[in-house]
């Protein structure tokens, strides 16, 4: 069984430190080999890409740009009428995923829009995402990228977000049908949409092309008190013969350095 490999979700973890040059130098020095970020759009593009080089670190995944963040957006890619807005943010996605080498982009859906009744806009946000993500996935093929779609729970962490379950994302999927366009599987958020984590991981395995976690309800360290029993999990994702980056992205009770225990232990375990 292949050993996981963990990277660092830099807008997570070293919090303290206020650049992102800074936390993907901490991660490196904490033992990581490679990073994701969600939005390194307010760095700059040079001296991001001088320190991941001096790094070694891989950049392994980033987010299509928030939209209007102030204006409550979190994501374009389901929201109709701002397909312009999307395509532009996908291409400066895909500037710096070049200039990084990074081989993911996570298409964010977005929210369902303010006042507005989500069993009604339901299908006209559907379509407008699907034809979002054939158009994603054509420009992506051109430069070896992949695209992923998150859902993420509309329980406690985001109300009025679009997509909002697995049984969704991977309907999406069958009607987008390009297979450079996969799941990423938060276990935090499937978790609290739905539960029957094993059954879902195992039936949806194929689509999945990353992997985030943290302990459910907190979303704090894998070995945090919580819900989630972490050492299984990670035998069923060894099992099914998992070989992407699983995504530490998780609030640490403490400094980042201090909560790292977990991972520690894991590289450290036998044959790992």
């Amino acid at each position: 069984m292949p050993a996981l490999k963990f990277c660092a979700n830099i807008t997570w973890l070293f919090a303290d430190l206020p650049e992102i040059t800074q936390r993907l130098q901490a991660a490196a020095s904490a033992g990581f080999r490679a990073v994701e970020a969600a939005w390194p759009y307010d760095s700059d593009l040079q001296e991001l890409q001088r320190v991941k080089h001096a790094t070694g670190v891989e950049m392994v995944l980033i987010n299509t740009p928030p939209g209007d963040a102030k204006a409550g957006e979190l994501g374009l890619g389901a929201v109709p009428g701002r397909e312009k807005d999307f395509r532009q943010g996908l291409d400066l996605a895909i500037e710096y995923a070049k200039a990084l080498d990074c081989r993911s982009i996570h298409l964010m859906a977005g929210r369902v829009p303010v006042g507005a009744d989500r069993a009604t806009v339901a299908m006209e946000m559907e379509n407008t995402f699907i034809k979002n993500l054939k158009h994603a996935a054509d420009v992506l093929t051109k430069e070896g990228i992949t695209g992923l779609i998150e859902p993420i729970n509309t329980r406690i962490t985001d109300p009025r977000y679009f997509l909002d379950s697995p049984h969704h994302a991977a309907d999406i999927l069958k009607k987008v049908d390009r297979p450079n366009i996969k799941i990423q599987l938060d276990i935090f958020h499937w978790q609290i949409m739905d539960g029957n984590l094993t059954q879902n991981i195992q039936k949806y395995f194929p689509l999945i092309g990353h992997v985030q976690i943290a302990q459910v309800p907190d979303r704090n360290e894998p070995d945090s008190a919580g819900e989630l029993n972490f050492p299984y999990l990670f035998r069923l994702l060894e099992e099914l013969g998992y070989q992407g980056y699983v995504g530490c992205e998780y609030k640490p009770l403490g400094s980042t350095k201090d909560g790292l225990v977990w991972v520690n232990n894991y590289w450290k375990s036998d044959n790992k």
